[in-house]
């Protein structure tokens, strides 16, 4: 009889400790102060009260205490409490509007289950990103398992009427004031105490120092900047998304600029990352490997690697087009830094008749300001196959390419070849070049 008693004890007490956000109206701090919680607890933003951001962000908040997961499905209204007693009118609508970037800190999945997270006209800030990067900081410790998924229709949107847009090069403009440069909107435009210019809170999901994570079954629209960038991320995976970007939008009855609306961006230190099932069109490049710097890293060509390289991608089934006309794959990397054991396998180029892209894939670039054609060997063993193109270039060698295959590859483009050597064949080295022809010839 006893051990019946204690066992009851323990089980209510079990029993206390898994009710979490997602079944119950706890207060917001009750997970974490609860030391019963136990992994894969559910979290619900519709149980916490305050903004639309404030409810996501404490239900992430709680599930990083404990491993946990938060499921972002169609929004209610906050719970109205009377008399102790949780009360809610149950209205419900499909759209969660935030005024600043949803932030996943490590070990939680964040679930958005046939939803739409859009910016408001006020955010001037990512739609999401890892809870390490923050604006004020000069460092961030690395996380471990970030897991972003979709379910259903599940959407991330720009706002209406954007703050800013474009990259940290592109200086702000809106209706009545246009400085000089190559501009993109925003609202803050002429605005003094703001920064004048784009910057990396314009990216619609940012991940830095992030490992073992995923990203699937998302549609991006209208991101401010690049869709999705990670930076030193290794072993996660990216897959089934796609973006609807135009390389603009129309605000106020006018079409404004938006510049910079990548898909896809993998910049320094990646590693060890699949990425399949891309679709749709992005403003600018569909998906890019950046590894540029700004200051020679060590003297290129040689054998030596370091955490800092791009290296062990793998890319397939990619179909969608740039509307901006620039690339929908590109490989960049500049002043020492590396690119290596990449596999890029089916890309199909789904432009719209009279729409060319500069290329398809296009690898290096000639370019002074980072350097120019970076030397042989460093990038290297890159494995490109089963390619379709209507661009002007199909593929494009701008820089240099070694110990490398490209096989598989039919040009539409009847005023081109499959492959164009634009930096000259003294920057290619052991590169084995098969089955490729131009449609119609």
């Amino acid at each position: 009889m006893r051990i019946f008693f204690l066992l009851s004890i323990f089980a209510a007490l079990l029993f206390q400790g898994c009710s979490t956000k997602g079944n119950s109206s706890v207060s917001s701090g009750a997970a974490q102060k609860n030391p019963l919680i136990i992994k894969n607890s559910f979290f619900d933003p519709n149980s916490y009260s305050g903004s639309d951001i404030e409810r996501i962000n404490a239900a992430l908040k709680d599930a990083g205490s404990c491993n946990g997961t938060v499921r972002i499905g169609k929004r209610r209204p906050p719970v109205q409490c009377s008399s102790g007693n949780g009360t809610s009118t149950m209205e419900e609508r499909d759209i969660w509007v935030i005024d600043s970037a949803i932030l996943v800190p490590g070990n939680v999945q964040l679930i958005i289950d046939n939803t739409t997270i859009k910016l408001s006209n006020s955010c001037r800030d990512n739609m999401i990103r890892s809870a390490n990067r923050m604006w004020n900081h000069k460092t961030n410790s690395p996380l471990k398992n970030i897991h972003i998924t979709g379910i259903g229709n599940a959407v991330l949107e720009g706002a209406d009427i954007p703050r800013a847009t474009g990259d940290s090069g592109k200086p702000l403009y809106k209706p009545g004031f246009i400085p000089e440069g190559s501009v993109s909107f925003g609202t803050d435009a002429g605005k003094a105490g703001v920064r004048q210019k784009g910057d990396w809170r314009n990216i619609g999901i940012l991940l830095t120092k992030t490992h073992d994570f995923s990203i699937e079954n998302i549609r991006i629209r209208d991101s401010h900047s690049w869709g999705i960038s990670l930076e030193a991320c290794t072993n996660g995976r990216v897959r089934n998304i796609e973006f609807d970007s135009r390389n603009g939008k129309n605000v106020n009855g006018q079409w404004e600029l938006f510049r910079n609306q990548d898909g896809l961006d993998l910049r320094r230190g990646c590693r060890n990352i699949l990425i399949e099932n891309i679709t749709g069109n992005s403003g600018d490049d569909l998906i890019a490997l950046t590894a540029i710097s700004s200051k020679q890293h060590r003297p290129g060509g040689n054998k030596t690697i370091s955490d800092e390289d791009i290296c062990n991608i793998t890319i397939r089934n990619v179909r969608g087009y740039c509307v901006g006309g620039h690339h929908i794959i590109r490989f960049l990397n500049t002043r020492g830094i590396k690119i290596y054991n990449v596999i890029c396998d089916g890309v199909i180029d789904t432009s719209p008749a009279g729409h060319r892209n500069a290329a398809t894939i296009k690898i290096g670039d000639n370019n002074k300001k980072w350097g120019g054609v970076t030397p042989l060997g460093d990038t290297y063993g890159i494995q490109i196959s089963n390619v379709i193109s209507y661009s002007k270039n199909p593929i494009l060698i701008a820089g240099s390419l070694q110990d490398s295959i490209i096989s598989n590859v039919i040009n539409h483009n009847p005023q081109t070849t499959p492959i164009v050597y634009q930096s000259g064949m003294q920057n290619v080295k052991n590169c084995i070049i098969v089955n490729t022809l131009t449609a119609g010839k």
